[in-house]
């Protein structure tokens, strides 16, 4: 599976770059919020203590609460427009910005403190507003910074709360150099919503692509699956089969992939999406006082989400097995009918069928109720911690530590963490009975077919064309007490007839199965033009082999479809060929569209005998050079059964051909006929010589025949 998805590797790195752009975009809203109510809306739109304007009076003030290092920033910084009559700000780096809101903070939080009236200068020993600031500048170094700290500590410690004071002198400062404050603040806003709606129409246009993106690439990793399943169970023997069954395999190409298909969207788009929205959001609110409240958070839904997950994990494989089981009854019941209706059995069906439906009902209704409770409940938490963040927080923003935009960013910043918890708890619901249906098919994809090619094959003798030859073969059942067929010794030369009859359960059909492979041998060999079917190519062997069984299979699609089914590029000619030789002609003939018409699910438009007429005219169409016909003269008629041999004898003398029969008129001809008893070779011989000689044949031909 890892190498399907290679395939699609990238396709999902451009999701996951997308998903990263989604993200980030997620994360700058709350900030951009916060930055209009904060700054847009309670400090008029001014960003930071650095003036943009300022008259040189203030700035002299100003630079009175600095240090000479600090002068020398606030110089650089500044340049005096004539034509104004007041300063301006130059153009600054990143840098140089930073160093001048630090250096202008605090100076301008205490000029605006001992301004307003709040304390009298005079009982800090000046008589006037400009004696304190002439002493000021009087002051050295070393006695200016412990008054300024002195005056700070009176203030505040909080640089958010130093900040609104100095955006608010910065504030009064431009309303006195007669600027449009009122504009000021307006384009900030604008500005601010723009940039918002700009990123969220960004973050919609990514999450459309991201969606369409995840769909297509686990719908196509599906398809390819389903493929690699498909291709897999063709290479299977019938001892994989009886491994698994075929209800367990049409679950795990249909319903398990859906499982891993749903998982891999969701774990692009939210696995991926999840822990960078998370951790972002951490990283956003690092180091504030309320994340206190956020790592309580997070440990009790951790602590849900793992409680949940050992309540369901085990559950989930039962779910897939009770799939397995109601699609088995599901389809014994349905092609089963007839027999169900001729015995009068439809109560007990009903009831068979009701009980796994029930299983099935009741272990999901379980899984829906525990998981059902883990969305109330984290938004019972979602709330609840909403409640603690404004309580505590406007503790805060009564003291002046915090203000009502970053109360705001830091719920969305919450709500970011608690939902990619609740986005990452419902994958880890996800994930249990998809990791099961994972196993599943990979038990299908890692079992290697007991029926492969060998590395080194060899080529088939072309002088023996048509000849099998069996030596002391012996074959077991996987798991079976005993063997099935012991000690199993014969030749068939190429062309000839060759039959096998026996009881039920002698092992007639089980022999011939072992020709094409379809099982191997326990012990012995089996050869075919002169090679051991085990150093032959399988699809070499096969091809030269046309198998008729003894219940005829067609497939939905024409007649014709159904006749060409092993050959590429047949001509109508051939298909004439093998449909009279068949006898499929008489009905086809008939029919309104003739090789044109159409054949329904399993043949069940067509009687059995047309059926068994069509699949004989199948393996007639391949040419092959042995054709084995497993019972299947049981559906024809004896009319039909004695025609349609006729005709193979006579138009398929090269055809080495063998029969299982259970009609002694079926076989009577045969050049060789081998009779078996309980999986061993009781005699061999012509019709004849088996009458005289073989009292197990002689038996069988007594209870058919009324004179021998």
């Amino acid at each position: 599976m890892i190498k399907i998805l290679k395939k699609f590797s990238i396709a999902i790195i451009f999701a996951v770059s997308l998903i990263v752009v989604q993200a980030n975009c997620e994360l700058a809203l709350p900030d951009y919020t916060s930055r209009i109510v904060n700054v847009g809306i309670q400090q008029g739109g001014i960003e930071s203590p650095s003036f943009t304007s300022v008259s040189k009076k203030t700035l002299d003030k100003v630079k009175s609460l600095t240090v000479k290092s600090d002068d020398l920033i606030i110089d650089n910084a500044y340049k005096f427009d004539e034509s104004k009559n007041y300063y301006v700000l130059n153009k600054l780096d990143e840098e140089e910005t930073k160093k001048l809101n630090e250096t202008l903070l605090v100076p301008e939080a205490i000029i605006a403190y001992l301004e307003s009236g709040v304390i009298d200068v005079s009982s800090l020993g000046f008589n006037s507003n400009e004696d304190m600031y002439q002493a000021f500048n009087n002051m050295n170094d070393t006695d200016l910074s412990k008054f300024v700290s002195n005056i700070k500590s009176k203030l505040s410690s909080e640089e958010t709360f130093l900040n609104q004071i100095s955006v608010n002198f910065v504030k009064s400062e431009y309303k006195s150099l007669g600027l449009d404050t009122n504009k000021i603040q307006l384009n900030y806003i604008v500005n601010a919503g723009l940039k918002m709606l700009g990123i969220a129409l960004i973050a919609a246009v990514v999450t459309v692509i991201t969606a369409f993106l995840s769909s297509k690439i686990a719908a196509y990793f599906a398809h390819d699956l389903r493929s690699a399943i498909a291709k897999k169970v063709m290479t299977f023997s019938n001892k994989e089969f009886e491994e698994i069954s075929t209800a367990s395999l049409i679950t795990r190409s249909t319903n398990d992939v859906t499982q891993i298909q749903n998982l891999i969207t969701m774990a692009i788009r939210i696995l991926c999406f999840a822990p960078i929205m998370g951790f972002g959001a951490i990283l956003k609110v690092r180091g504030s006082s309320l994340s206190w409240i956020i790592v309580t958070t997070v440990l009790v839904i951790i602590t849900l989400i793992v409680v949940i997950f050992m309540f369901v994990t085990p559950k989930f494989k039962i779910v897939q097995k009770a799939i397995d089981k109601l699609n088995l009854i599901s389809r014994e019941f349905v092609s089963g009918i007839p027999v169900i209706r001729a015995f009068s059995n439809e109560k007990y069906q009903e009831k068979k069928f009701d009980k796994a439906n029930k299983d099935l009902n009741d272990i999901s209704l379980f899984l829906d109720k525990v998981t059902s409770v883990l969305n109330p409940i984290m938004m019972f938490v979602m709330n609840l911690t909403c409640i603690m963040i404004v309580w505590f927080g406007a503790k805060q923003i009564d003291l002046g530590t915090m203000q009502v935009g970053t109360l705001m960013a830091f719920i969305n910043y919450t709500m970011h963490i608690i939902m990619s918890f609740l986005m990452i708890s419902m994958f880890s619901i996800m994930l249990p009975r998809a990791v099961v249906s994972i196993k599943r098919v990979n038990e299908i994809l890692n079992k290697d077919s007991s029926i492969r090619n060998k590395k080194i094959t060899k080529e088939i003798d072309e002088t023996k064309k048509g000849s099998i030859e069996f030596k002391e073969v012996y074959f077991r059942y996987a798991d079976a007490p005993e063997d099935v067929l012991e000690n199993i010794s014969f030749k068939v030369k190429p062309g000839s007839t060759t039959a096998f009859i026996g009881s039920t359960g002698s092992g007639k059909s089980t022999l011939i199965n072992l020709i094409p492979r379809f099982f191997d041998v326990t012990d012995g060999e089996v050869l075919v033009d002169g090679v051991d079917i085990k150093d032959i190519k399988v699809e070499d062997l096969r091809k030269r082999i046309g198998f008729v069984p003894q219940k005829g299979m067609l497939f939905s699609g024409t007649i014709k479809s159904n006749i060409a089914l092993g050959v590429d590029n047949l001509t109508d000619e051939e298909i004439d060929f093998a449909t009279k030789i068949s006898c499929s002609d008489e009905f086809i003939n008939n029919k309104e569209d003739g090789l044109n018409s159409e054949i329904s699910e399993g043949g069940t438009n067509v009687s059995g005998g047309q059926r068994q007429r069509l699949a004989i005219a199948r393996a007639i169409a391949k040419k092959p050079e042995i054709l084995i016909f497993d019972d299947s003269f049981s559906a024809l008629d004896y009319k039909t059964d004695s025609k349609v041999r006729k005709l193979i004898n006579k138009n398929l003398k090269d055809t080495t051909i063998l029969i299982v029969a259970q009609r002694i008129s079926t076989i009577m001809n045969a050049d060789q006929i081998i009779v078996l008893d309980e999986g061993q070779i009781v005699n061999i011989g012509t019709h004849e010589e088996l009458v005289k000689n073989c009292s197990v044949y002689k038996e069988i031909v007594s209870s058919q025949l009324k004179e021998v």
